[in-house]
């Protein structure tokens, strides 16, 4: 690749190539280092952490689908103040960036956070808003544009690094909640989380998670990923980090296409732990055979009919 420009500004962040990973499929990073030098990636997402330290849902929580998997691991982690101490200065050491995945049940939660993870070396945070507002009965943040406004623009007084707000598919306009997170002061957008679904077992006729449904990812939810950052771009001006069923560098461009500027690898690194050797592979090879010399040529780059 060293005829192409692969280097994409993100926020005012220089990432050394367009591919990250996505949260809750890449653990602290530790898990995947064996396949694949960290430093490969333009940058890593972390699991989600919260305020507290979180033992996440009793097993089953994974359930494999045709194309995907359904997941509701329940956000098992440390908890903020511990990740900041013990597992950010780890990750600093890597020549990438780190962006921070939170997840929280309050907007003084969210903000409490912001200002913890703000005096780290993380590059960015994602504020993922698919999580239940105790105060509104529970329903996800992200439903809601008026409360996706008031969240985003409490969270982004007190953060001192970018803002990414990690949007939900499971809404009726996805572009209302980006144009919301917009207003509210997002440095930019991260789509799509997991679709909502279920699987049962038909000999017990029981759900097969034991939180009886859970988020699908992996090559089924692609199209839809393809929709609404397609979407999103044409409603939105600020960037995207895209996500969903991304399996290969083919998969990855299509996505920057409909208006990507990073794209994240998630469920397919459970199949092939090394896939961002290929995927660069298979960029490269792309762009060298359409004379792309610099990858920010493709964002947002489709020809709708």
């Amino acid at each position: 690749m060293s005829d192409i420009n692969m280097s994409v500004n993100f926020c005012g962040i220089e990432f050394k190539n367009p591919i990250v990973t996505a949260s809750g499929t890449f653990g602290f990073g530790s898990e995947y280092n064996e396949y694949a030098a960290l430093s490969e990636y333009g940058g890593i997402g972390t699991k989600g952490i919260t305020r507290r330290e979180r033992a996440g849902n009793a097993p089953p929580r994974i359930a494999e689908t045709p194309s995907g998997i359904l997941n509701s691991v329940g956000l098992q982690n440390p908890g903020v103040e511990a990740f900041a101490a013990d597992i950010m200065p780890r990750l600093a050491e890597i020549d990438t960036n780190v962006i921070v995945n939170m997840s929280g049940n309050t907007i003084e939660e969210y903000c409490e956070m912001a200002e913890i993870l703000s005096d780290t070396d993380a590059a960015a945070i994602e504020m993922n808003i698919s999580c239940p507002n105790v105060r509104h009965g529970g329903l996800a943040f992200g439903t809601n544009p008026d409360v996706v406004y008031e969240l985003t623009r409490e969270v982004k007084a007190v953060s001192k690094k970018p803002l990414v707000v990690k949007l939900s598919p499971n809404v009726t306009s996805v572009t209302d909640i980006a144009l919301a997170a917009q207003r509210g002061g997002a440095d930019a957008l991260s789509l799509i989380n997991t679709l909502l679904g279920m699987k049962i077992d038909i000999n017990t006729r029981r759900p097969v998670l034991a939180n009886n449904m859970g988020g699908l990812s992996g090559p089924a939810v692609k199209p839809v990923a393809v929709r609404m950052i397609y979407q999103t771009a044409q409603a939105a001006d600020i960037p995207i980090i895209g996500m969903g069923g991304v399996m290969s560098g083919a998969d990855v461009i299509e996505l920057m296409l409909a208006g990507a500027s990073l794209v994240a690898l998630g469920t397919g690194m459970f199949i092939e732990p090394d896939l961002i050797l290929r995927v660069k592979r298979e960029m490269a090879e792309y762009c060298a055979k359409f004379g792309i010399t610099d990858i920010t040529e493709l964002t947002g780059a489709v020809k709708i009919n």
